[in-house]
C-alpha cells in the first residue's frame, strides 16, 4: 500500500519533501556545530574579560579595606549568595553581580554594589560610616580618564544627574523594556541597566533637593537603612 501511494504522488512533491529534508538535516548539522565549536569559545573570550575586571576589583578593593584598617573575609556566604568582600563587625556585604544585590535586599545586610567602572578607592563613599581616607598621592583614575559612576548611571538611565527617586524609576523601567532579553536586549546590556538603577536610586535627589543624597549615616545612627546600597 506504502508503495502505491508513494506511486501516486506526483514526482515534484516527493523531490519537494526529499530537499526538505535534506536542508533541515543542513541546518541542525550547522547549529551542532556552531554550539561546539563557536560558542565556546566566545564564551570564554567573553568570560575572560569578565574574570580579568572582577580580578581588578577585587584587588583594589582588598587594597582599600587594608589600607582603612578594616576587617573582611572573602567570598563569604550569605544565606544563597556568596558575596566577594564581607565586614563582619559592620555587618557590610560588597558584592559585583546586581542579580545578588538585588537578592540581597530585605535580608538586613548592608550591600554595596560595585560597577565595572568604580574604582577601588571609591568604596569608602559607598560604605554606610565614616571613613579616614588613606593619603593616596595622586589619584591614577583621574590620568587614566575613568568615567564618575555616579554620572554613568545616570546617563546609561538617560536623566540628569539631580533627577529624583521617582524619575529613576520611571527611567529603570523604560530602560528595561527596552534591554530585556525577553523584549529582544541581550543580557550585557539589561546586566548595565540593573546595576546603574541600583547605583542611580541610592544617589537620587530627595524630595526638594537638587542634587544626590550624598555619604550615608554611620550605621548606629540609621533607623531606615537608604533603598540603594542597603536593605
Amino acid at each position: 500500500m506504502v508503495v502505491e501511494f508513494i506511486g501516486a504522488v506526483p514526482p515534484w512533491i516527493l523531490l519537494g519533501v526529499a530537499l526538505g529534508g535534506v536542508a533541515s538535516a543542513l541546518a541542525a548539522l550547522a547549529f551542532y556545530l556552531g554550539n561546539r565549536f563557536v560558542a565556546p569559545g566566545v564564551a570564554a573570550a567573553g568570560g575572560g574579560r569578565s574574570a580579568a575586571g572582577d580580578e581588578r576589583r577585587r584587588r583594589e578593593i582588598r587594597e582599600y579595606l587594608t589600607a582603612i584598617d578594616e576587617r573582611f573575609r572573602e567570598d563569604h556566604a550569605l544565606g544563597e549568595v556568596a558575596v566577594p568582600f564581607y565586614l563582619p563587625e559592620r555587618e557590610v556585604a560588597i558584592t559585583f553581580d546586581a542579580h545578588d544585590y538585588f537578592r540581597l535586599e530585605g535580608e538586613g545586610v548592608y550591600t554595596v554594589l560595585c560597577e565595572h567602572e568604580m574604582p577601588g578607592r571609591g568604596l569608602g563613599r559607598r560604605l554606610p560610616f565614616d571613613v579616614i581616607e588613606p593619603d593616596w598621592g595622586p589619584d591614577p583614575s583621574v590620568d587614566r580618564g575613568d568615567r564618575d559612576p555616579v554620572a554613568a548611571a545616570f546617563a546609561e538611565l538617560d536623566v540628569a544627574r539631580g533627577a529624583d527617586a521617582d524619575e529613576v524609576k520611571r527611567a529603570y523601567r523604560e530602560r528595561v523594556k527596552e534591554t530585556h532579553p525577553d523584549q529582544g536586549g541581550d543580557e550585557e546590556s539589561f546586566r548595565r541597566v540593573r546595576e546603574a538603577y541600583a547605583t542611580a536610586r541610592n544617589h537620587a535627589a530627595s524630595a526638594g533637593e537638587g542634587s544626590g543624597r550624598g555619604r550615608a549615616a554611620p550605621r548606629g545612627d540609621r533607623t531606615d537603612p537608604p533603598a540603594g546600597f542597603g536593605r
